[in-house]
Formats: structure tokens, sequence, C-alpha cells
């Protein structure tokens, strides 16, 4: 029986008074203490933040095609659709997000309200909704780097947004808590102390936030390939029998809140990498028809001897899945790859990363044949998708897609989606070397 993907969903949460603890911001901040004030003086109400499009895309109340419609800059025009609830998920506030921030804090170092002055007096990191202080959170060791108040805020968030997404999950697919009974997280947090920085297990911590008792849990970890390796994970316990349902959760990343803040504000942009994103799904044996199939049998890999060579990426996590299914390339109707929003990263001269992915799939699909050279723009666009998720690898690394294609797999719009992600080892040092992985989605056959 086949490994399906029965329910996703998607979450954002609101979180401009949090962009100065990005990696970015806090940086510039300690240079230069007048940046704090130049990130208020460019800050997003929550209004806006539903209001612009590319949000509005990733909790499912536009199509990613849609955002070609949408005149550029997409943060001066409101989405028609614009509101907090979606149809794939929503979007939560700043109050609400910092609230269950406080929730998720297990070993009582968040304080909210009005004894939190004194503590920031001894030195506590005030927490923060616009200008507004509302609490701190205190360090969990004194000579534990890895349990600093920053890094555990960090933490925090991540856990947050996971249970969000993970809750929201619930919700939307009927599914009680009591009938899943594993958890995987891809989230890019390495939870730790100072003994083992990187130990874990950020999924655990969501299981019971979200009151999964009867579920065992682990983390994957790959940069930003974590949560598609997760994805696979989850398939291949489900299919060798060692669960029955399995969430796949990933929560966002804070340390990447405002890193392209400095170019944002040299243009005079509104900040917009200001949301923390949360997604979650579902994996187990098909009940029935009309859920999308997870092909594990062509589940591809970039090996330790493909090269690192950009060719060498996309032959391995385009030609594998192809060729193990029988398929062209021309039998795929979407290439999801880095879906990161372009209006983010242009202007810090990070280009369209999308756009750059597709015209490269395209240049291999001449290479090998399949389509000719003047063909190449048409097969980007048909088959290619604009960006439109927030600059936080492990989701936008097409996940961030995976519940607009089961949508379209269930309406019967869309037959195959092939979803790739990369991820940066190098950035660790501990290699020059980086990673894939990638697999079909497939419409079930009723």
């Amino acid at each position: 029986m086949a490994i399906v993907v029965s329910a996703v969903a998607n979450v954002l949460a609101h979180a401009p008074g949090l962009v100065r603890y990005g990696s970015r911001p806090l940086r510039d901040i300690a240079r230069d203490a007048g940046t704090a004030d130049q990130l208020a003086a460019h800050r997003r109400s929550f209004d806006a933040a539903c209001a612009y499009a590319p949000n509005q895309v990733y909790i499912g109340n536009l199509a990613p095609e849609d955002l070609r419609a949408c005149p550029r800059p997409w943060f001066a025009v409101r989405a028609t659709s614009a509101g907090p609830d979606g149809q794939l998920g929503r979007l939560v506030d700043e109050r609400t997000l910092v609230q269950l921030i406080a929730e998720c804090d297990r070993a009582r170092l968040v304080t909210l309200g009005t004894d939190a002055p004194a503590l920031i007096a001894k030195g506590a990191l005030p927490l923060w909704i616009g200008d507004e202080g509302v609490g701190c959170i205190v360090a969990g060791h004194e000579e534990d780097e890895a349990l600093s108040a920053h890094v555990l805020l960090e933490n925090l968030a991540c856990k947050a947004t996971g249970v969000l997404a993970l809750r929201e999950l619930l919700a939307r697919s009927g599914v009680d808590a009591e009938d899943i009974d594993f958890v995987i997280a891809g989230s890019e947090e390495a939870v730790g102390d100072r003994y083992q920085r990187g130990g874990g297990n950020i999924a655990k911590a969501i299981a019971e936030a979200a009151g999964l008792t009867r579920a065992a849990a682990h983390d994957v970890k790959s940069f930003c390939a974590s949560t598609l390796y997760a994805l696979l994970t989850a398939g291949a316990y489900v299919e060798a029998g060692l669960a029955r349902r399995v969430a796949v959760v990933a929560g966002g990343s804070l340390a990447k809140l405002g890193m392209k803040s400095r170019a944002h504000v040299a243009k005079g942009m509104p900040i917009l990498e200001d949301v923390l994103a949360g997604f979650a799904c579902l994996i187990e044996r098909a009940s029935g028809a009309g859920d999308p199939v997870l092909r594990l049998d062509t589940a591809s890999f970039h090996r330790v001897g493909d090269g690192a060579s950009q060719q060498a990426v996309l032959e391995a996590l385009v030609g594998g899945p192809l060729d193990k299914a029988g398929l062209a390339m021309t039998d795929v109707d979407r290439y999801v790859t880095e879906m990161h929003n372009p209006e983010i990263t242009e202007p810090a001269g990070s280009g369209d990363v999308p756009s750059g992915n597709y015209r490269l799939i395209a240049a291999l699909a001449a290479l090998k044949g399949v389509i000719a050279k003047s063909e190449m723009p048409r097969f980007a666009a048909e088959r290619g998708l604009p960006g439109f998720a927030p600059t936080q690898g492990h989701i936008a690394s097409a996940v961030c897609y995976l519940a607009h294609a089961c949508a379209a797999m269930r309406a019967g719009t869309m037959r195959r989606a092939l979803f790739m992600a990369k991820g940066s080892l190098f950035l660790g040092r501990m290699t020059e070397s980086s990673d894939g992985v990638a697999v079909l989605l497939e419409a079930s056959v009723n």
C-alpha cells in the first residue's frame, strides 16, 4: 500500500520586535547602536504583513503562480485575499507568538509582565512586541554559551512555531494527537548544552507541547535539506512498519530574521524578513483514494563522489528520481527547489534564487535533448514557480510548496512534482561538500 501525504499545514508568526535578535541585526547593532532605530523605522505592521502577497501564498490564499501577475514591489500592493487565515494555514501576530514562547518554556526562564524590568536590570534579555517591552528571558546556565539567553530564545522560537504548525495540522486534519506515534523535526536549530551542542531533541519538545503523549520523536539535520530528509525518513518508518502515522515538523529560524535588513533599510524598503515560518505534515499508509503518493522508490541523494558543481548536483537530484521512475523531464509538472522570495534576496545582491535554479534545470533538459535550447524559457516558466517563502532555508527548500502540490493533486490539476533540497554543508567548516535529496510526489490513481 502506498505511502501518502495525508495532511499539511503552513504557519507564519509575525515577529518585528524580535528582528533585532536575528544574527545579522544583532551584529550590526553591536557595531552601531543606531541600527536599532533604523530597524524600528522600517518595521511592518501586522496588517501589512498579512497584506503581503508572498505571505498570502504561503498560507494558501493565493497560488504561487498568482505572483507573476502581481506588480512589483509586492510590499507596495495589498493582496486582495489579505487576511490572517488561509486555505493552507494561518499567520499569527507577535503577541500570540510571545505568549506561545512563554508557554513552551518548560525551564521557567521566560518572564512576562511587571516582574521583567528587575530581571532585565540584572542582565536578562528583553522581549519586545514592537517598541513595547513585554518580558525577558534569562540564561539557563551562567557559564554555558549553548544555554545563553539568546540561544535559548532561538530554540524557544523554533519550538513555538513548530508547536503552532503541529497544532494547526491536527486541527485541519481532524487527526487526534493520540493517533500519531512518531514526530520527526527538520528544523535548523540544534538544541544542546556545552558538552553536546547539537544533541537535540526539538522534535520531542514540540510533540510534548502539542499533546502527542503516545509519540516518540527525533531530529534530522542537514542544513537546508533537513526537512525533506525528515519527510523521507518518515516515509521509510511507515514503509518499514516502525510507525503507523508520522508527523514531520519544522519551526522557524530566529537567527535568520532580518538577514537582509541592511539592504532593505538602505533601499528604503520595509524589513520583509519579519516572520517566522512553520511547517507540519502527516505521513501514513493510504487509507483510500485521493492522497498524494510519496514515491519512496524514486528517492535520490547527492553522494560523496558526485562532485560539488551545480551540474553534478542537478544530475543527482533531477536525473536520479526520473531515471528510477522511468520518466522524462517533461513528465514532471512542477520542479520544486529553493523557493526563496526574490523580493527579499535581490536587494542584497543575492538574485532571484528560484529563477536561477529553473534556468539550470531547463539547461539540463536541453543538454539531455529533451527540449530544444530555444524552449528553455518556456520550460522554466511552465514547470517552475516564483519564489514566495521566507528565507529560512529548511522550509524554503521545497517543503513550503507541499501543501499547494497536495491541493492541486487532489483537485486533479497536477500529476507529478519533483521536490529537491540542497544542503550547504561547507558552512559548518567540516567539509567543502554540499548535500542534496530529491523525491517525486505523485497524484494517486483512483
